[in-house]
């Protein structure tokens, strides 16, 4: 059967969104309780969450995590979220009662960072249904270890590495799902999900960024209207 072109609906107030790019696309996707994703946007700008086309957002922070963010992120976006839970600087039952929180608030899924203890794992998996996704930033995770702890979903965040890392946690493992950073270009997204991975992270241009080529387009408008 000859495959039909999807019907596109653009509204008025909407037409300046924030699209991932389009190698995303080529991503095999990960499905979560029938929900699938190839993209993810990592913010936590409620405005800019409100506006993009990624498949779901990846909501951590350098911060130790709260419960009102988890709130405000959730309240707010259309798409599903994947929440952050600490295990570094918040571990043990606190990280438990975020990931029971962020559940409760209809979060796909949890990350705890690559800082976080074994038993924190435990703890989360052990309190939630959604899945566990670990966050790895160096080819030497305990990839084994993280899995009998519980964890579901391997993040890949190593920099210059992360394709590396990916090849290798997907040649050891190759029914891990795996979510990772995809580079500032289409052609090292591509290269990462040849690498293995299922879904790629991307950071969008700042609220200020995003801002600044506004401003100047109001400009010129003005300028050529008063001429």
């Amino acid at each position: 059967m000859e495959k039909k072109k999807s019907p596109k609906v653009q509204t008025d107030l909407r037409r300046g969104y924030v699209q991932v790019p389009k190698a995303t696309r080529k991503a095999s996707g990960i499905i979560i309780n029938g929900k699938k994703f190839r993209s993810v946007i990592f913010t936590t700008d409620i405005a800019i969450i409100m506006n993009n086309d990624a498949d779901a957002v990846i909501a951590v922070y350098p911060f130790t995590p709260h419960p009102a963010i988890i709130q405000a992120i959730s309240n707010v976006s259309n798409i599903p979220v994947l929440a952050g839970v600490g295990g570094g600087m918040t571990h043990g039952p606190r990280s438990a009662q975020m990931a029971l929180f962020a559940e409760a608030h209809g979060c796909l899924g949890v990350v705890v960072n690559s800082a976080t203890p074994l038993d924190t794992v435990k703890q989360v998996d052990e309190t939630v249904d959604i899945p566990v996704i670990q966050t790895v930033v160096t080819p030497y995770a305990d990839i084994e270890q993280m899995l009998a702890s519980g964890v579901d979903i391997i993040n890949v965040s190593g920099a210059g590495k992360t394709v590396e890392i990916v090849r290798d946690i997907h040649e050891k493992y190759p029914d891990l799902p795996i979510i990772a950073t995809g580079g500032p270009t289409e052609e090292s997204i591509i290269e990462t999900i040849e690498a293995g991975a299922n879904a790629i992270t991307y950071t969008p241009p700042s609220n200020g960024e995003i801002f600044k080529e506004k401003m100047k387009k109001y400009r010129q408008d003005e300028i050529e209207r008063y001429q």
